[in-house]
């Protein structure tokens, strides 16, 4: 229960920080928020990643619902017992939710975070949930899955 209570609330700040942008932000407006790093860019994000799937949003949030639905499952029967898993499962959990969430009720996924000094898809707090769970979750599987029971 813990670990679905983390992916709420790291839905919330997703949430949080959408609707802020939404209100200050115009739509392809910047603002600066880490000189010569990161400035926040309002966005409309009809398709996922490198904005493949573009204008293709009701596919995307059937995934999403998919990808949610089977997260959850895996937390609630805990089927990767360790912390650091749950954690990581948690977390991608989160950002699927709060990207789904943008999708079924906007018809788009809010996104702000863009980077000054390379060439990246603007993201958001969902988009880096999804990310950092992701590579927490393969570490956890490639180098600790099994060897606990070992130990």
């Amino acid at each position: 229960m813990l670990y679905v209570i983390l992916a709420a609330v790291l839905v919330g700040l997703d949430q949080l920080v959408k609707v802020l942008v939404r209100l200050n932000i115009p739509e392809g407006g910047s603002v600066p928020f880490l000189p010569h790093v990161l400035q926040l860019t309002f966005w409309k994000n009809t398709g996922a990643a490198f904005s493949i799937l573009t204008e293709h949003t009701w596919i995307l949030a059937l995934v999403s619902a998919a990808a949610s639905i089977l997260l959850l499952v895996l937390l609630l029967k805990r089927v990767f017992p360790h912390p650091f898993a749950m954690v990581s499962l948690a977390v991608v959990l989160a950002g699927a939710v709060g990207n789904l969430i943008d999708r079924v009720f906007l018809g788009y996924v809010t996104d702000m975070f863009q980077t000054l000094f390379m060439s990246f898809p603007i993201f958001n707090v969902a988009d880096i949930c999804i990310v950092c769970g992701g590579i927490a979750f393969c570490v956890y599987f490639l180098l600790f899955q099994g060897k606990e029971e070992k130990a």
